[in-house]
């Protein structure tokens, strides 16, 4: 019982670790995905403040703190589902800590109408020489100056 218990937190942790620690490419297409060439002009740029992502390394101290926390509760079956359930908790906790402390960042966001009549928008760091109203071409989800 006690191992299962223990088990069965050390896997929860994983695979909430492991979600935490996802990032995204610098651009990236915020809606639609066309695989092949596209075509179109430039509708809007406008600029966001988005949250950043985090690393994963909040969740994994958290999960560490949280543990070792729960782990001074009582003792038995009780102290092992304290120390899951710290886990849990660390994680959760030190992951919404990492990304406060890396807080927002600003993007451009650049919306583009396709000549088959869809909207497409992406999210840059940067804008180059990118304007509203130039034409532009859309390659494996990449928006070059046409």
């Amino acid at each position: 019982m006690k191992s299962s218990i223990a088990l069965a937190g050390i896997v929860l942790f994983s695979v909430l670790a492991t979600g935490c620690a996802t990032r995204q490419p610098a651009p990236q297409a915020a809606q639609g995905s066309y695989q092949g060439v596209q075509y179109g002009v430039v509708q809007n740029i406008e600029n966001v403040r988005a949250q950043s992502q985090t690393s994963g390394g909040g969740a994994v101290v958290g999960g560490v703190i949280g543990g070792l926390l729960g782990h001074q509760v009582d003792h038995g079956a009780r102290k092992d589902f304290a120390t899951g359930v710290g886990v849990v908790a660390g994680a959760l906790i030190g992951n919404e800590i990492e990304k406060n402390n890396r807080g927002y960042r600003d993007v451009y966001r650049v919306t583009v109408q396709t000549e088959r009549g869809g909207v497409r928008s992406f999210d840059y760091a940067s804008l180059n020489d990118l304007r509203v109203g130039d034409r532009v071409r859309i390659e494996n989800n990449q928006l070059y100056r046409w």
